[in-house]
């Protein structure tokens, strides 16, 4: 649906974009990360075709894009991380899909207008004038607008910043519903924890460059040097931790009132021997879960320590 290759924007001798290749299929959720900076917004707009690259190619739908091609402009719906009050605050969220959907030549546009303001519960608010509305209400009247000519890619410019927890949820709910319906979403953020819930894959961009493209747990797994087992102990002996490191694929061990925590090895699943050595010891385990690494600690491990190490490819 999306492919770049070689893609590069300078201004001057400052690099925003450098040498980026991407490859999003159809029907994929797929966050576009970085800090503020990293080169995100630069792209989008190469994607659209309002900034021209320096160098490398796009191609939408498989075909190569460029400023003049609307025809493949028209097929995606793109919400900006700016909301539609500016000039359009006179209007009522009706006149403003309306304008819309003459300018896209919405088919039955009545009926596309009332059930997209349903779907993200604004139907009651159609006459009331943008410029009463809340930031949260805004987003999703950018949504509806995206959404009028059905795109088949429905580009998101931080979708959920300055959100409140509703809000986010409501922003949630219709991303994954709209995936379920075929669509692909492409979300540019840096919301880390709202993607780890809804990404299938994501791309980590920093300084211009792309450090890491990934599925979500191969991401996550990837970046887990150690990982962490939890045990619950009914009544664990003070001396636990000290009979627990003698196992050899342990690394730390220690006795935290009835949890044990464990440091294993990243090799291997190892939870199966640790629940064993500790039948042996005459104890019975009552829980044993497993702290998987989050989004946000895969993004500072990347960005900050191992940048150079996984941009090579190299993991060890």
């Amino acid at each position: 649906m999306i492919s770049t290759k070689g893609l590069v924007k300078r201004y001057g001798t400052f690099t925003a974009v450098d040498g980026l290749d991407l490859n999003i299929g159809r029907g994929e959720v797929y966050g576009f990360l970085g800090p503020n900076g990293a080169g995100k917004t630069t792209t989008i707009m190469m994607l659209l075709g309002i900034t021209r690259p320096t160098a490398g190619e796009i191609r939408l739908f498989g075909e190569l894009a460029g400023p003049r091609r609307l025809d493949l402009r028209r097929r995606i719906g793109v919400v900006p991380e700016k909301h539609p009050r500016g000039v359009w605050q006179w209007m009522t969220a009706e006149e403003y899909l309306r304008f819309f959907a003459d300018l896209f030549e919405v088919p039955r546009s009545a009926d596309r207008i009332e059930q997209l303001l349903d779907k993200v519960d604004l139907l009651r608010v159609r006459w009331k004038r943008i410029r009463e509305f809340s930031r949260g209400m805004l987003q999703k009247l950018s949504i509806v607008r995206a959404l009028l000519p059905d795109p088949d890619i429905l580009l998101l410019d931080e979708p959920i910043s300055g959100l409140d927890p509703l809000g986010i949820k409501q922003v949630r709910d219709l991303i994954l519903t709209e995936n379920r319906e075929g669509r692909t979403i492409f979300i540019s953020s840096h919301q880390l924890s709202e993607m780890e819930k809804i990404c299938h894959r994501v791309a980590i961009m920093f300084r211009g460059r792309l450090m890491v493209e990934d599925q979500m747990r191969s991401l996550l797994s990837r970046i887990t040097v150690e990982r962490e087992i939890r045990v619950e102990l009914e009544d664990p002996p003070a001396d636990l931790a000290d009979r627990v490191r003698v196992l050899p694929f342990v690394s730390t061990a220690a006795l935290q009132g009835r949890i044990l925590v464990v440091k294993i090895t990243r090799e291997g699943d190892q939870r199966r021997a640790l629940s064993e050595h500790l039948i042996r010891l005459g104890l019975v385990p009552l829980s044993l879960e497993e702290k998987v690494p989050s989004l946000e600690e895969a993004f500072v491990t990347i960005t900050q320590e191992n940048v150079a190490t996984l941009a090579r490819g190299d993991t060890r």
